[in-house]
């Protein structure tokens, strides 16, 4: 039998040509030495953005079906931890709601982590919402308050608050108002700093607050499904037993290190096998501070 402290659920969206959603999800779990069931909210040839874009998105029912299927074979009471990603539609809260109770049913050690994909800065900086228009509203009244941890970016930690997110001290605010809707730990990515040379990333909980800061490294182009990998970094490493900011130093150090030899690769879309060796064991720890 699998051992329930090293399985995960990923429930996210799918493509077979690139790396978004489970595609760049379930890989870094493997490789931190998970056992990860993948649930599809869809599964399309590539992402949106590239011609042609063929395949579906799969009903709230047929993902419910997965969801109840595992649970009623008691393979969700034994995980050790759930993610979950891009919704597509709202209807499809309602099976994470109930993987959720399920996992939480087991010993009560498993580890929700809610990466609320709703929207995200544009290149000028101004926040756009992608998601549909009812996400916003249960992220906030269900998704959110039944998770361990979130992991908004700064437009969604705005959303999800209704506060201000242009300093690190506005973050810290916020981030402590989204503490009161349910999670015991609130992970923001894509934090404004002074230097903008650079890019933060901040772990929030009751008591402490920690802000890990990295290079801006800047594509040609848009690389995409780097908020899923992190995610899913940022979960197996509190899974291993990393506190919060030493989780948070290593999800963002080995993210970074992805990006980089993307880069140097010349590619667009995340090279997670070329860099499976630094998931986990980053070339570079970037230490977190308090703040």
């Amino acid at each position: 039998m699998t051992n329930r402290k090293r399985t995960v659920v990923s429930v996210q969206s799918h493509v077979a040509y690139g790396h978004v959603g489970n595609a760049s999800a379930v890989f870094p779990l493997q490789r931190l030495g998970f056992e990860v069931w993948p649930v599809h909210t869809c599964q399309l040839s590539c992402r949106i953005g590239y011609p042609d874009v063929r395949g579906e998105a799969f009903t709230a029912e047929h993902v419910g079906d997965i969801v109840d299927g595992l649970a009623a074979a008691g393979h969700l009471g034994r995980a050790a931890g759930l993610v979950s990603g891009y919704l597509g539609r709202a209807e499809i809260g309602g099976a994470i709601l109930r993987a959720v109770k399920a996992l939480h049913a087991g010993d009560g050690t498993g580890i929700y982590l809610c990466d609320p994909v709703m929207g995200d800065d544009d290149a000028h900086g101004q926040g756009r919402l992608y998601a549909a228009a009812d996400i916003p509203d249960f992220m906030r009244a269900h998704l959110v308050p039944q998770a361990d941890v979130i992991a908004p970016n700064r437009f969604e930690l705005h959303l999800l608050t209704g506060l201000p997110v242009t300093t690190v001290a506005e973050a810290v605010t916020a981030a402590r108002a989204a503490l009161r809707l349910g999670p015991r730990l609130v992970v923001g990515t894509s934090m404004p700093l002074p230097d903008r040379g650079e890019i933060g990333c901040l772990a929030v909980t009751e008591e402490a607050a920690w802000l890990v800061r990295t290079p801006r490294l800047s594509p040609p182009a848009p690389i995409h499904g780097t908020g899923d990998a992190f995610a899913a970094l940022l979960l197996g490493c509190l899974l291993n037993g990393e506190s919060p900011p030493q989780a948070l130093s290593h999800a963002m150090s080995a993210l970074y290190a992805v990006i980089d030899l993307t880069l140097s690769l010349g590619e667009i879309e995340p090279q997670l096998v070329a860099a499976q060796d630094l998931l986990p064991t980053p070339p570079h720890l970037f230490v977190p501070e308090a703040v």
